[in-house]
């Protein structure tokens, strides 16, 4: 959207969270820059996280979540993945810092002997290169830069940043700053009541760092009574109108900005900043939200995957079904199942009944086998399949070893010495020892072969999709499997590197090399995830005419 505001200063919104950690500060971010945007401001987004690592790549999804990657190639935090899903701002590189991403960079510049001999310290070095990274956003064509700093107040390795942003209003002067925290009202069911002790105490640890927060949101479960917003205004020093609820969503997250434009969340914001916009329209997000919770149907999806314990681990897959299901007015329903378990009692028994089966990436050997055995399941009995990244390197595996009879059939990854290696390291990463940010990693081109499953799905004869991966199909076998079926219906456009394969005489059997779940947003899903849900949901009706046609036993 054209941006209406006049003013020539980029504006800064920074928003900390207190009391707990994961309270929802990314979609809370995600939300405002969706409603700003639909004033017909222009926005950006980045994240400042506390951790020492350089970044997300290299971290356990159990303890992390997805890593989300983005068209330049950054490993970064899964928020920006609610960053893209929510707003039309573009992200890069410099919308995702770590302390370890910081600290590298300011020790490079000692190296180099940037600092001309001083003794390099917190305070001026690193938060100057905290304040740099925020300054890299605040370009003339951006009128809000929404910064989200990760972690709660509180913990020793986020004050740097607590302390950059505090140093920032009086660099830029506070009439272009606003500080927002998120903080938790607790409800006690033995008391039957709600509390706000954790709230002021939050408050009380931000104020101590010297930042004052202007608005703050209050996560709650149940509705907030005034005279609790009153007592916390209070006790924080905020209006009473600056105390905003922020009450627990049961049926969507795309219900957030809703919420926060009913409690006139942009409205003060754009008050306090002093920002000219047009008025608010979110026409077209609250038609998304009708189907969202008014589905016509449903249709039942099986994601076999090795971390599906920890929700976040596939969040951008879950989150690319439920996109595709907004298109066709459907609920998708996600029975989230763990490989092993597969493994140890059969596809039949743990599969059974789903309209469609969706193996995502991963990295390692444990869980291969049950998503092998998944993938043979979907092909025997026609079921919708779709595979991603290591899903579509299993489904390699699993017809080398099924249909061709190639029995040793298998990965490098998982055993480097096997007899048909079908899947096998990029030529450019055997000499690479370091793990971090060394993959194939970012936007690259495909080529799709006309009239395919894929390019019907895309209706584009070539498209681009970001990858995150050090394997590909060995094109040694190409031959065998063309013979016995596989179409390779994606490559390079050059031509050497398999990214898409389908399978002839199946209804919908299609497995890519990227990772399409990162470009999917609920008001424009994308179309390979469209493509196999619209698969599953004729499957599902399918079986239903047959069951109701099915003669029923006497007595």
């Amino acid at each position: 959207m054209p941006s209406t505001t006049t003013h020539p200063r980029t504006k800064h919104i920074f928003v900390t969270g207190g009391v707990v950690s994961s309270l929802g500060k990314g979609l809370t971010c995600a939300s405002i820059g969706m409603l700003l945007e639909h004033r017909g401001l222009r926005v950006r987004l980045q994240k400042f996280d506390p951790y020492i690592n350089v970044d997300p790549g290299t971290m356990s999804p159990y303890q992390h979540g997805e890593v989300y990657v983005l068209d330049d190639g950054a490993e970064t935090d899964l928020d920006l993945g609610h960053y893209e899903r929510f707003t039309n701002a573009p992200l890069s590189r410099d919308c995702n810092y770590t302390t370890g991403k910081i600290y590298l960079s300011v020790i490079e510049k000692e190296r180099a002997g940037d600092y001309l001999g001083k003794t390099v310290q917190v305070i001026p070095h690193v938060t100057d290169e905290i304040k740099a990274a925020i300054r890299k956003l605040a370009t003339d064509d951006v009128d809000v830069v929404i910064t989200e700093i990760g972690g709660t107040v509180g913990d020793i390795e986020g004050l740097p940043f607590l302390e950059a942003i505090r140093q920032f209003a009086l660099d830029v002067g506070k009439q272009n700053c606003l500080y927002i925290h998120l903080t938790l009202i607790p409800y006690l069911k033995a008391a039957g009541e709600a509390k706000s002790k954790p709230t002021q105490h939050s408050v009380e640890q931000l104020r101590r760092i010297g930042i004052q927060p202007d608005i703050l949101i209050c996560r709650t479960e149940r509705e907030m009574p005034r005279d609790m917003a009153e007592k916390i205004a209070m006790f924080c020093n905020v209006e009473t109108r600056s105390v905003i609820e922020e009450r627990d969503k049961t049926v969507s997250i795309y219900e957030v900005p809703l919420s926060l434009s009913e409690n006139k969340l942009d409205e003060l914001i754009v008050e306090k900043l002093g920002l000219r916009t047009a008025p608010l329209d979110i026409s077209d997000w609250r038609a998304m939200l009708q189907k969202v919770l008014h589905p016509a149907q449903e249709v039942n999806i099986a994601v076999v995957g090795k971390y599906i314990k920890y929700q976040d681990a596939y969040k951008s897959v879950y989150e690319a079904l439920d996109h595709a299901g907004i298109a066709l007015s459907s609920r998708v329903v996600v029975r989230r199942v763990e490989s092993e378990e597969i493994e140890r009692d059969g596809a039949e028994r743990v599969l059974g009944g789903v309209d469609g089966i969706l193996v995502p990436g991963g990295f390692g050997y444990r869980g291969v086998a049950g998503k092998v055995e998944a993938i043979r399941f979907a092909r025997e009995r026609q079921i919708p399949f779709f595979g991603i990244c290591l899903g579509l390197q299993c489904a390699v595996i699993e017809f080398a070893r099924n249909v061709l009879g190639l029995e040793d059939a298998n990965t490098t990854e998982i055993d480097r010495n096997c007899r048909h290696p079908v899947v096998c390291l990029l030529d450019e990463q055997f000499a690479i020892t370091q793990m971090g940010g060394t993959m194939r990693l970012g936007l690259y081109p495909t080529a799709l072969l006309p009239g395919s499953l894929a390019s019907v799905a895309y209706g584009s004869d070539f498209v681009q999709e970001r990858h995150r991966h050090r394997y590909e199909f060995n094109n040694a076998y190409r031959a065998q499997f063309e013979a016995a079926g596989m179409v390779f219906s994606g490559t390079s456009p050059d031509g050497p590197l398999v990214e898409v394969i389908e399978l002839r005489d199946h209804p919908w059997f299609l497995a890519v090399q990227c990772h399409p779940e990162f470009r999917s947003k609920p008001t424009k899903s994308h179309p390979l995830f469209r493509g196999f849900v619209k698969a599953s949901l004729e499957r599902r009706e399918v079986r239903k005419r047959s069951e109701a046609t099915r003669p029923r036993a006497a007595g």
